[in-house]
């Protein structure tokens, strides 16, 4: 069984969440102990820690999730009915390469039972095993990454937390259809790299223009199926890790912004948090990340692409050599616009499909602006 990876959690951080009050989310969530395993029927989230970090390279502490788990089971739950799990931690393998294995198959079970894992590592190179974790899916795969560099190395360099995108394009089976970066800083990145990052008609979006206006990330996450939240991207001042230090990066408030976003998208279906630095001030924060991404998951709207189209407005907007259609849901409105199918052998999609986009976007198309993020989707499509 994949879940024999799963180690329970250990006696003093029950002992500790035992003494919270019955108000608080400790008691409101079921534990993988030593005498017992949680019953997955029962479940919609769970959280997984990962105590792996060989893959950065300059980290020499072992991982420690003891005080992310205090702190977020002190918190006070909203008005939830959302039931989660803790089934305690994949310990490291006896290489890194065990560790990635033993995380796809635990994250891939829980994925296929409708569960949604929130794995807490360990370092981002963990992303990886994350996204192998689709593979039995059968499903092309939208990862989001937050973080203030795009992790591309060397095709023939280990895996590593600055690294592993490049083995997650290059690598067979390749169900990568979108990747998008919310929150780069352009000095921490080469123009090599934006310029492949363009090039692979990815997403990009700097730290500077998410945080003038944080709702344009919102279309970003609706549109993922796998979320990476890398901790270094919060500025140390609001984070309390000064490993490395980081003067700028988003703030509290932004990066639990961004997770509620991840959260309340109907398509995410896995999110991980990686590059903790295990002191109590860091723990304080990714408590709150994970709070908000339980919270926006409790007000899911169960809309594309699970609801039925008869629920939107149709708008068709005449470009000079096409038509672009859009759709407005009734219930959230929230906007939506149409990639057609093309006949083409290479094709990734099946069939026409909806993008997620803004109101922005389709005021733009009014104008004869054709919106950047259809045009990459339908260039990856046909590639």
């Amino acid at each position: 069984m994949e879940f024999d990876f799963l180690r329970p959690l250990d006696n003093e951080i029950l002992r500790a969440i035992k003494g919270f009050s019955s108000q608080q989310l400790g008691s409101k969530v079921v534990f993988h102990t030593a005498e017992d395993f949680p019953d997955l029927n029962k479940i919609k989230i769970a959280i997984i820690g990962v105590l792996e970090n060989r893959g950065d390279l300059n980290q020499t502490l072992e991982v420690d999730l003891s005080h992310i788990r205090k702190e977020l089971y002190g918190l006070f739950p909203g008005n939830w009915d959302t039931s989660i799990a803790d089934l305690g931690n994949i310990l490291a393998g006896n290489s890194v390469s065990d560790t990635y294995f033993a995380l796809k198959k635990v994250v891939s079970s829980l994925v296929k039972k409708k569960i949604i894992p929130i794995v807490i590592g360990g370092s981002q190179d963990l992303t990886y095993a994350l996204y192998r974790g689709y593979d039995d899916l059968e499903q092309m795969v939208n990862l989001v990454s937050i973080d203030n560099k795009f992790d591309f190395g060397k095709e023939d360099a280990i895996v590593s937390a600055s690294s592993y995108l490049t083995k997650i394009i290059i690598d067979e089976p390749n169900n990568l259809f979108n990747f998008s970066n919310v929150g780069f800083q352009t000095y921490y990145n080469s123009q090599e790299e934006i310029d492949l990052t363009d090039k692979l008609f990815f997403e990009a979006y700097r730290l500077g223009e998410i945080s003038n206006n944080i709702a344009i990330a919102e279309p970003v996450f609706r549109d993922a199926d796998l979320v990476s939240i890398d901790l270094t991207s919060v500025k140390s001042s609001d984070s309390g890790n000064n490993y490395p230090f980081t003067p700028n990066g988003f703030n509290g408030k932004e990066i639990c912004s961004l997770s509620r976003y991840a959260g309340i998208s109907d398509k995410v279906s896995l999110l991980g948090i990686f590059n903790h630095n295990n002191s109590a001030q860091e723990s304080v924060l990714v408590a709150q990340i994970i709070w908000y991404f339980i919270e926006g998951f409790h007000y899911r709207s169960n809309e594309y692409p699970f609801g039925s189209r008869e629920n939107y407005i149709k708008y068709i907007v005449p470009l000079e050599e096409e038509e672009l259609i859009f759709y407005k849901s009734n219930k959230t409105d929230r906007w939506w616009i149409e990639i057609p199918f093309i006949l083409s052998s290479n094709n990734k999609l099946k069939k026409n499909t909806l993008l997620p986009c803004s109101h922005e976007e389709y005021l733009g198309a009014c104008n004869q602006e054709i919106p950047e993020r259809w045009w990459k989707a339908q260039r990856k499509n046909i590639l």
